[in-house]
């Protein structure tokens, strides 16, 4: 059992997004809502409301053109060559088989016996009370307006919590559980022996539902591609090392989705698979690292909220036991913080998945090189993302506390990512202004995303704005009937300039310009 910190009471700490504020943000301005609300919801799953999907795609569309469009420039000074594809949801089962995923894809969890409810128990961890010989198990990361801090306060005492100590509930022993006390419950001895649970959802094809015409929806995108790794090889043109890019939906069956869109059951992964020469895979996985990092950083992410971390041995995934090893971006997630949580991971799959799926199928996939007359299994560098959990991290990070606002704060998303570039507001209903507005939205509404603002007065519109990310209000008013220009109010420094009406459309393209 781990010594590790002392338990702690959070405060609000300059910098932390107020995760309550965010999530409610998200729905009444329509970025996120709970998926199937009106039937009180169901527990998993989001909808993206209008600024949502506008946020999701900037983002899914910028990645897509900086890894297939444009992809990055590799060590020797040309640009690495980078193809897509876009892969069935429901694959031949046996492909499930192959990759490992219908034997080892599941976790470990534990039920409680009085609430009904279920835990994974690696997001568990363990407050332990040696005074009292007490086990507390709450949710990993904070103790803040968690259920368990009301309840360790109750039974332990306020005064005594710091000198609690907690430890991974991984590192309980079973024959302690009889001292435990679960997240939701306030008995002991409550919570079963951890079981494995696989996450893989399952379905059926076809009008007879037996075991016979079972298939799953795919847990990951990343098995269509090593589907589809010979067609490409054949037909392409493509030449190792090269990469095969998808971004789809994937679906997880998880014992315990929580924290808004980080961790949920229906998700979007952005995948690529690099292919390369077994020698070469420290070099390739080095360069993604270091590629990845910086992407990140240039859809606005700040560098002081990200790190990387390498996997420990005992972590590594199945694929890459004897490989490079796998390092993750992490991101310093209001519900981690001040710790972090993964964003994208960039591993070395080694040569598995394709010695499976060879193996299995009894189709040869090795690569033949005409150059070196060398015929090999290539080794494989995989950087995948969540596309959702990269919505939650630009959310967070252009979350941004503003007491002189009315709204007091405003989304500083960088103004490529932003669901909305610029809002044309009519100053008054009046004086022919709406005219001039609608005339002005209908010449760049087609050269970025626009909108036309006309209700409320215009503190409120620009509060609103301020709420959602525009990083520019175009504001008609009264001058504008003399002089022909606006005003286009900063979003960030809420300066405001006069530009010719004739001038604007090309005031913010370049404005939002990378």
């Amino acid at each position: 059992m781990s010594n590790a910190t002392a338990v702690k009471q959070e405060t609000a700490v300059p910098g932390k997004v107020p995760m309550d504020e965010l999530v409610a943000l998200c729905k009444r301005r329509g970025f996120i809502f709970q998926a199937s609300e009106i039937y009180d919801g169901i527990n998993g799953f989001w909808d993206y409301g209008p600024l949502g999907t506008a946020l999701k795609n900037n983002l899914r569309d910028r990645w897509w053109q900086d890894m297939v469009i444009a992809p990055p420039i590799g060590p020797d000074g040309r640009p690495v060559q980078i193809v897509g594809v876009d892969s069935a949801i429901i694959q031949n089962p046996r492909a499930w088989e192959a990759s490992g995923h219908v034997d080892t894809f599941s976790d470990p969890m534990v039920d409680c016996k009085k609430t009904k409810l279920r835990y994974r128990q690696d997001h568990l961890v363990a407050v332990i009370d040696e005074r009292n010989n007490q086990i507390f198990a709450f949710y990993e990361g904070s103790l803040e307006d968690t259920p368990v801090l009301k309840k360790l306060k109750k039974m332990a005492g306020t005064d005594e919590l710091s000198k609690l100590k907690t430890a991974p509930f991984t590192e309980i022993d079973v024959s302690a559980y009889t001292n435990v006390i679960g997240p939701d419950s306030d008995e002991k001895g409550t919570l079963t022996e951890p079981r494995q649970f696989n996450l893989m959802f399952e379905s059926h094809a076809g009008p007879i539902k037996d075991e016979k015409n079972k298939v799953y929806l795919r847990p990951e995108t990343a098995q269509g591609i090593f589907l589809n790794y010979k067609n490409i090889v054949d037909n392409m043109r493509v030449r190792v090392p090269f990469g095969i890019a998808q971004i789809g939906k994937a679906f997880r069956n998880e014992v315990t989705p929580r924290n808004f869109i980080f961790r949920s059951r229906e998700f979007e992964q952005m995948e690529m698979e690099w292919f390369c020469h077994p020698d070469e895979a420290q070099k390739w996985r080095d360069f993604w690292v270091e590629a990845r990092m910086d992407w990140w950083k240039s859809v606005g992410v700040s560098g002081d909220h990200l790190q990387l971390r390498d996997h420990d041995k005992d972590e590594l995934s199945h694929y890459a036991k004897d490989g490079v090893g796998t390092v993750d971006i992490e991101y310093k997630f209001p519900f981690t913080w001040p710790g972090f949580g993964e964003l994208e991971g960039i591993a070395h799959r080694c040569d598995y998945d394709l010695k499976q799926h060879e193996k299995h199928s009894g189709k040869k996939l090795e690569y033949f090189d005409d150059i070196t007359k060398e015929r090999y299994i290539p080794h494989v560098i995989e950087p995948a993302s969540g596309l959702t959990r990269g919505v939650m991290t630009l959310l967070a990070e252009a979350y941004t506390p503003d007491e002189t606002r009315p709204s007091k704060m405003f989304m500083k998303f960088k103004p490529s990512m932003a669901p909305i570039k610029a809002a044309i507001l009519p100053l008054t209903n009046k004086d022919g202004l709406p005219d001039i507005a609608e005339k002005l939205y209908m010449a760049v509404r087609g050269k970025f995303m626009t909108q036309l603002d006309t209700k409320g007065n215009i503190g409120k519109r620009y509060a609103r704005n301020d709420e959602i990310g525009t990083p520019f209000c175009i504001t008609v008013d009264n001058d504008t009937l003399n002089d022909q220009t606006v005003t286009i109010r900063d979003r960030d420094t809420m300066t405001q300039e006069r530009v010719a009406l004739d001038k604007v459309a090309e005031y913010v393209s370049k404005a939002i310009e990378d």
